[in-house]
């Protein structure tokens, strides 16, 4: 039985709020039906007021600019993914990967794959490798570190692997030398799971409000005694190797382990929400503060010897002045192409230079594709 209630307007009879309906009930509103709202409305559903919650960028692990894999790497390096750097020292050697295996139904597209190709069971004392994503001083103040209202931090991420055991996560404070690591456990093998670990606020030491390292976030994949003998350090305290990664499997250990991880956030509060959701072009436009590939050249009418030189814009200044690297070039008129920092403000150019421009004539050309790199 249904029936209809037309009404002006809906007042409680006592205090300040009207309930409609009970827990369960389904509300519906037609189709072409406005809800206006001129005052405060609250409890709609999950509205997103910060999209920048977020502390990692790219931890949908969707931008890829230096290469989808990346094979037989044993050192340190910005390898595929985005804003995420991969920490190594002699502890295997592996191809990392932007892969298309994701947890069924999250909405992610893309996840990093870690592949262990040439194991190492044994690990030296010194050894160890860690994925981490390092981050400003300046985008960290709201934080509080080193004051008494100091926020927690809740990182939330989900994870494969056939190596099932205790894995280590961790917040490092650069500027102050401290630290603090969690552990999660993969219980299920080459089961994607979802991982939650809250990390204490920080009374001591502040960030340094700049441009440069303060903190970053890794997740442990391997490490020798140096890195193990100790006390996990649970709770912040100055930076002792011995407690960083005490529990921590050996990925390495067997050339059939892999590793994957996607939707990586990093959020003030206790709680996880749900992945902040950020579009595509906003992620690119962010990692190109720390990298960016760009082409730039000309063609003209050459006259005589000399060195002409292009400058090329970046579309995002840099975070400081970027390392430039030739990854092509083509030219008709010179002994060489080079790239080199721009004249006046190195983070806002480059310039592509033609060495010793002989041939003359009209249609000479001289271009170059270089990234610049100014990663933390």
């Amino acid at each position: 039985m249904s029936s209809e209630l037309k009404v002006n307007k809906v007042s409680p009879e006592s205090g300040t709020g009207v309930q409609l309906g009970d827990s369960g009930d389904t509300i519906t509103i037609p189709a072409g039906a406005t809800i206006t709202n001129s005052g405060t409305a609250t409890g709609f559903g999950e509205t997103d007021t910060n999209v920048f919650r977020n502390i990692i960028i790219n931890g949908d692990m969707a931008l890829a600019q230096r290469a989808t894999s990346a094979a037989a790497k044993t050192s340190d390096g910005y390898y595929t993914m985005d804003r995420f750097e991969f920490a190594i020292t002699s502890l295997g050697t592996w191809t990392f990967s932007q892969s298309t295996d994701v947890p069924s139904a999250q909405g992610f597209a893309t996840s990093l794959k870690a592949d262990c190709t040439s194991a190492d069971g044994s690990p030296a004392a010194d050894d160890r490798i860690f994925l981490r994503q390092s981050f400003e001083g300046q985008n960290l103040q709201y934080l509080k570190k080193g004051t008494s209202s100091a926020v927690a931090l809740t990182l939330s991420f989900w994870v494969k692997s056939n190596k099932t055991g205790t894995y280590i996560c961790e917040l490092y404070d650069h500027d102050n030398s401290r630290h603090i690591n969690l552990s999660y456990t993969i219980s299920s093998a080459s089961t994607w799971e979802k991982k939650t670990l809250t990390f204490a606020g920080d009374t001591t030491g502040a960030f340094t409000n700049d441009e440069n390292l303060s903190l970053h976030v890794a997740w442990w994949l391997g490490a020798g005694s140096t890195y193990t003998s100790g006390t996990l350090q649970t709770a912040w305290g100055s930076a002792t190797n011995a407690n960083r990664a005490v529990g921590q499997v050996n990925l390495a250990d067997n050339t059939s382990n892999e590793w994957y991880m996607t939707g990586a956030q990093l959020e003030v509060g206790e709680n996880a929400s749900d992945f902040a959701i950020v579009p595509f072009e906003v992620t690119f436009e962010r990692c190109k503060r720390y990298y960016e590939v760009v082409e730039g050249g000309k063609t003209f009418y050459n006259s005589g010897t000399h060195d002409p030189q292009v400058t090329v814009p970046y579309s995002v200044k840099k975070r400081a002045s970027p390392t430039l690297t030739k990854e092509s070039s083509t030219e008709n008129c010179a002994s060489s192409v080079s790239v080199v920092a721009g004249q006046l403000t190195a983070t806002i150019n480059g310039q592509v230079k033609a060495n010793n421009a002989f041939a003359t004539g009209a249609n000479k050309l001289f271009y170059a594709r270089f990234n610049a790199d100014a990663e933390l």
